[in-house]
């Protein structure tokens, strides 16, 4: 493996934690989305298509991820560039997926659940979970 090299001065010094703090992103972002569905259901419910926005915690989970995921690009080159490529598309997803909840409301039809933003989901939990395990920083979390 390649020698860590200082590039972002300070930010560099939690190098060492950027995989807890990836899985902790990953898993808030969870939270998040089921919240944010929840309320898609409701904002529907109560008032129509009109009255569906955006849920700010979970757009901020989803820069927060983008971001931790570049940063981990800089730590571990392929396993960041594979994870930058998971969360890049969870983040466009997400997009699609909200305009796809209007149109479902514009419908008149059940709002079904972000199932491609689950999957990706699941992909990059998986594969940080992979990184992990075989990084060490599982066995020390554990």
């Amino acid at each position: 493996m390649e020698p860590f090299v200082n590039i972002f001065g300070q930010l560099d010094t939690l190098h060492s934690f950027i995989e807890p703090v990836l899985l902790a992103l990953v898993v808030a972002n969870m939270v998040t989305r089921y919240l944010a569905h929840n309320r898609h259901v409701e904002q529907y419910e109560d008032g129509g298509a009109d009255a569906i926005s955006r849920f700010i915690p979970h757009e901020a989970t989803n820069v927060l991820l983008m971001l931790a995921s570049f940063y981990y690009l800089t730590v571990n080159h392929h396993g960041g560039m594979v994870l930058s490529m998971f969360v890049a598309g969870l983040f466009i997803t997400d997009l699609f997926e909200f305009e796809s909840r209007k149109v479902e409301a514009r419908r008149d039809i059940p709002l079904d659940r972000p199932k491609a933003s689950l999957s990706l989901w699941t992909l990059s939990l998986l594969y940080l979970g992979f990184q992990m395990l075989f990084t060490g920083t599982l066995g020390t979390i554990l």
